[in-house]
């Protein structure tokens, strides 16, 4: 695959992509100083018009989007700034706010899922334009954050060449995203090279800018991690720029719809909310695209309902994590 350099987007480089606009609605949920708010990824809605999608996304009553670039929304390698101008106008309009996601299957290899990534044997610098790219959308789209994880090595490569190639492209990310006052959230993801918490820290310890952040997929943490949620998150509270959820069982990657396994959202959300995290909680359900609209509603309504069971925050929350404007 042959990638054209020459595209270039205008630059925003001040902080307007980080929005307040939290309103009362279905899909906030508050009480005292309590205030959680969802969105939806549109990895979700993959056989719809990216503005069908979003519009039935604020229509269910979600605040935010989870805005997956691919080969039919919003794609990084075709889209123009007058596509992403019109799509600015219309997030506007739905007042929605919206993160980057970068975890298309197929965009960069018709033949080969996800693939190349930061760790790949060949191909790496592929992968670091599209995100390249992903951050010079979310400027243009005031967007909160760029989420992106490390993706799997090759068997025959080495870790520790794993290790040196991912740490030079976060290094190089993080430059970009700089220059672009755009926040990346790194995502730990089962099965990658960054798999659990620990390994992000370890990372974090070599990429100390602080537009370099997390994506806590809520999912993932119960998959990988032993301790309970409470104090794993108070541990990365102040990293944490984007939430994913879904449901979990039997500690097995694979998303859930709500219900269908054995997550206790109310203890989750009371968490988010004693911490007072006012970044967005994006509903991931990828596989979930042959019933959208369905699955998106079905959703936000559980997702109310256990918000609806929160108590007040207590007196002993840690720092809030939210999107920071901070170089």
């Amino acid at each position: 695959m042959v990638v054209d350099h020459s595209f270039a987007l205008a630059n925003l480089t001040d902080s307007r992509y980080f929005s307040s606009r939290i309103g009362p609605g279905e899909s906030s949920v508050e009480a005292g100083e309590m205030n959680l708010s969802f969105g939806y990824n549109t990895n979700g809605f993959a056989q719809h018009k990216l503005e069908d999608a979003l519009e039935i996304i604020a229509d269910c009553g979600y605040r935010g989007v989870a805005l997956t670039l691919d080969n039919y929304h919003c794609n990084p390698f075709t889209v123009e700034p007058p596509d992403l101008n019109r799509l600015r106008q219309v997030l506007d309009k739905l007042q929605l706010r919206v993160v980057i996601e970068t975890g298309a299957r197929y965009l960069l290899n018709p033949q080969r899922e996800r693939y190349p990534t930061l760790v790949s044997s060949e191909g790496r610098q592929i992968r670091l334009e599209f995100l390249r790219r992903a951050v010079d959308i979310a400027a243009e789209l005031h967007a909160e954050c760029v989420s992106f994880w490390s993706g799997a090595p090759d068997p025959e490569v080495p870790e520790h060449q794993a290790w040196d190639w991912l740490v030079t492209g976060c290094l190089q990310l993080a430059e970009h995203s700089k220059r672009h006052g755009v926040q990346l959230a790194f995502e730990p993801e089962p099965g990658m090279l960054v798999d659990d918490m620990a390994k992000f820290e370890v990372l974090k310890k070599h990429i100390t800018s602080a537009r370099f952040g997390l994506t806590m997929d809520i999912g993932h943490v119960f998959c990988t991690e032993t301790a309970p949620f409470r104090q794993v998150y108070g541990k990365f509270a102040n990293l944490i720029r984007n939430v994913h959820i879904e449901d979990i069982r039997d500690r097995k990657h694979e998303h859930l719809m709500f219900g269908e396994g054995e997550l206790d959202f109310v203890a989750i959300l009371r968490v988010l909310n004693d911490n007072k995290y006012n970044g967005l909680i994006n509903v991931e359900l990828p596989r979930h695209s042959h019933r959208a609209a369905e699955v998106a509603r079905a959703s936000i309504e559980f997702l109310n309902a256990m918000g609806e069971k929160i108590p007040p925050p207590t007196s002993h929350a840690v720092p809030k994590s939210a999107p920071s404007a901070t170089h």
